[in-house]
């Protein structure tokens, strides 16, 4: 018997992407699957033809074989189906973002880190695309110390998912929650302290706007420029537009320090590459130094096999090997729930700055972070 044996709670677009990626760890296999959709789970039981069927989160948790747990269900449902496994039998847990969707539910979330005994990871997959580590891993040496930070995402409109659930800002936290939490992650990541001040301009533009669900339109937003101030004094931007899926890039990060800048090129899912334009562009990484002035640019291809197991650039997988280890050999996670929870406050911080025209400020967005 493999050392991981996952338990699958929801398995859409995205669980069938983390079933194509435990498929390639050798050490890992999925021995049940909770997803309630019929079409939904007849392609999950294709992929994982081993796995047993279930019909709750109690089911898949009854199944002894079960040694760990993969979230991917919509998001409004993370925080209830993490409180339920709590309530039943606490497993280490692989958690789809955002880890919750409502201000309101911080208590909840708080009371669940401090009883949880087993490791949760927040999966925030854009950290593990070659192109964005390599940037992470060269940055202080490349820049002298970030002072600015940007993150560019023109990228294809929301994809059509189960009951639609992602249409509403209601269900799915507002696009600068549901999309951009990894965004916020990075940041925070790569300027290794918290922000203290969040503004931000946002709203539906272009996508979505004659799309009507049980008598409801769409409310989902479509583009945001957000601006992020850091405990360090490094600055950070995000720019969003999700009506601009004829890009040659997808992602666009830039870091830039005394020293020089240096910043990757990371494209969409190849799947959605024009096939007459012939072989879909690969990731880059460029470094430009100040003195001597001139910039050298680094092709960082990913492989083939990762490519077709999924939409992220590999970086599903590599997310898996680490949750592996962390259940396998004990390590601790890469993101924890203060990392997870962090990410959703500055996606919350900045759509209430775009919705009420104002500054978030530090003592708003302490009082929303987990407490110390």
């Amino acid at each position: 018997m493999k050392t991981v044996r996952y338990g699958i709670i929801g398995c859409g677009m995205m669980g069938q992407e983390h079933l194509r990626n435990i498929a390639l760890l050798p050490q890992a296999e999925v021995v049940a699957i909770y997803e309630p959709d019929a079409d939904m789970a007849a392609r999950a039981q294709a992929l994982a033809p081993d796995a047993v069927m279930v019909g709750s989160v109690a089911e898949v948790l009854a199944v002894e074989a079960v040694n760990c747990l993969m979230i991917v269900s919509p998001n409004f449902m993370h925080l209830a189906q993490l409180e339920e496994i709590a309530a039943i039998r606490p497993l280490p847990v692989l958690c789809e973002k955002p880890l919750f969707t409502d201000p309101a539910d911080a208590p909840r979330l708080e009371a669940l880190r401090a009883a949880y005994p087993a490791p949760i990871w927040v999966a925030m997959e854009y950290r593990y695309m070659p192109p964005v580590a390599h940037l992470i891993a060269q940055a202080e040496v490349a820049t002298g110390g970030i002072k600015m930070l940007t993150i560019r995402e023109h990228r294809f409109p929301f994809l059509e998912k189960v009951g639609d659930w992602n249409r509403f800002n209601r269900n799915s936290g507002g696009t600068l929650v549901e999309k951009c939490c990894h965004f916020f992650d990075l940041m925070r990541l790569v300027a290794g302290c918290n922000p203290v001040r969040v503004m931000a301009s946002g709203g539906q533009t272009v996508n979505h706007l004659d799309e009507v669900y049980g008598g409801e339109t769409s409310d989902i937003w479509d583009n945001a420029y957000v601006i992020v101030d850091f405990e360090n004094g490094m600055r950070a931007m995000l720019e969003l537009c999700m009506f601009a899926e004829g890009s040659r890039y997808q992602e666009e990060i830039s870091a830039v320090g005394p020293k020089g800048k240096i910043e990757c090129q990371v494209p969409g899912p190849g799947r959605f590459w024009p096939a007459h334009l012939g072989a879909a562009p690969v990731p880059q990484v460029t470094v430009s130094p100040r003195d001597p002035a001139g910039p050298i640019v680094l092709d960082v291809p990913v492989d083939p096999s990762l490519l077709a197991a999924g939409d992220h650039n590999g970086s599903t997988f590599y997310q898996h090997r680490g949750f592996a280890d962390v259940v396998a050999n004990g390590t601790q996670p890469d993101v924890g729930l203060d990392d997870g929870w962090w990410a959703v406050v500055m996606g919350m911080a900045a759509q209430i700055s775009a919705t009420e025209g104002r500054v978030i400020g530090a003592d708003e967005l302490r009082s929303m972070a987990p407490k110390a």
